[in-house]
């Protein structure tokens, strides 16, 4: 894909007695995006809310029981592979709690319906992305199957998406 960008990028058009670009060089680099619709700028800049979570909860006079706080929001990017953000944690490196706040976050993620991007995606289609993500090492499998099992994922559901979402 990413050679073809560049062979079109070599045409010129004529406009009277200018010749021009086909592409500019914004154009190139923004359509030669390998993932997703953002270029590594922008995803820079939407992976530092977590330090910014971080930054901020720090700055707040938290009692000694909530102290912690901080750490458990700011990891609910990190991954069990490691290659999550914004430190690169893996496995034990990662507090219960955080891998319960990245459970939710993601499923809350897939669901959205208010999202101005994107769909939200169905029950079903949800829960099978979380899967490969479980598959992949990215999410706790303990907390998903009981995630699975109790049927946290039907309360929420109910309460928050659509009929439309509602496959399973």
């Amino acid at each position: 894909m990413i050679e073809r960008i560049r062979q079109i990028a070599k045409r010129q058009w004529h406009s009277g007695t200018q010749t021009m670009p086909l592409l500019t060089e914004n154009e190139i680099y923004n359509l030669s995006i390998r993932r997703g619709t953002l270029n590594d700028e922008e995803r820079d800049i939407i992976n530092n809310h977590a330090a910014v979570t971080y930054k901020m909860l720090t700055s707040l006079p938290f009692p000694r029981k909530l102290k912690k706080i901080a750490e458990y929001a700011a990891a609910h990017h990190e991954k069990l592979d490691g290659s999550g953000y914004p430190l690169g944690l893996k496995g034990d490196q990662l507090s219960l709690q955080s891998r319960i706040i990245a459970l939710a976050d993601i499923f809350e993620a897939l669901t959205a319906k208010d999202r101005p991007y994107k769909k939200g995606k169905t029950l079903g289609e949800a829960l099978k992305i979380m899967e490969m993500m479980v598959q992949d090492h990215h999410l706790d499998k303990n907390l998903y199957d009981l995630f699975i099992q109790a049927k946290i994922y039907r309360d929420y559901a109910l309460k928050e998406l659509t009929s439309q979402q509602m496959d399973v």
